[in-house]
């Protein structure tokens, strides 16, 4: 059976080149559940911010963008779910949700669902518009996160947009970086194997 075809083929994302089944649906979201709990254990503190720096919202957009829409939504509800539950994957092994930093996690859901219909589209094969999709991801992820860290700490939005997003754009630009990276390449490698 050969796959060359499905690497180009319109309104794929990566995990469809799997082989179809609910088996395989069910692993990946609890897969990409799991990948954003581990990659939120990569946390540094920031300092004057409830808020740290780790590698959650690069696994929530990255998953988001490989499952598609809505097994990458089902993925981060998972994994939002399971850490209000006391599972202490959230970052720096916290769990709940009466912290300051759950609206980012809350932005991750819509994040994950946008970024996977991006993808759907074909955002994820070519650099430019992997930035994009990247940039609409964070987008999401800070709209949510800055009013609900503003609103759980009584800080004013300016000092919430100077503690909860101001400090990470460095960052989520290195991210973005790796991600427009790994998935336009990914597909060229798949392609050129098939």
């Amino acid at each position: 059976m050969s796959t060359a075809a499905a690497p180009v083929r319109p309104g794929l994302v990566l995990a469809d080149l799997l082989p179809a089944s609910r088996v395989r649906d069910i692993t990946l979201v609890v897969g990409g559940a799991a990948l954003t709990g581990i990659a939120a254990q990569i946390a540094v503190p920031v300092p004057g911010s409830p808020v740290p720096v780790s590698g959650q919202t690069f696994a929530a957009l990255l998953v988001g963008t490989a499952l598609g829409a809505r097994r990458g939504f089902l993925s981060l509800a998972l994994y939002a779910v399971a850490g209000m539950a006391g599972i202490p994957w959230f970052a720096q092994a916290t769990s709940g949700y009466a912290m300051p930093s759950f609206g980012y996690i809350l932005g991750m859901l819509l994040a994950a669902a946008v970024v996977g219909h991006f993808a759907r589209r074909g955002a994820d094969r070519s650099v430019l518009r992997m930035a994009g999709t990247m940039a609409a991801g964070s987008a999401i992820i800070y709209a949510v996160g800055v009013p609900y860290l503003a609103l759980a700490t009584g800080m004013s939005f300016g000092e919430a947009v100077a503690a909860g997003l101001v400090p990470f754009l460095i960052g989520d630009a290195l991210k973005a970086a790796l991600a427009m990276g790994a998935l336009p390449t990914t597909w060229k490698l798949i392609g050129r194997r098939g």
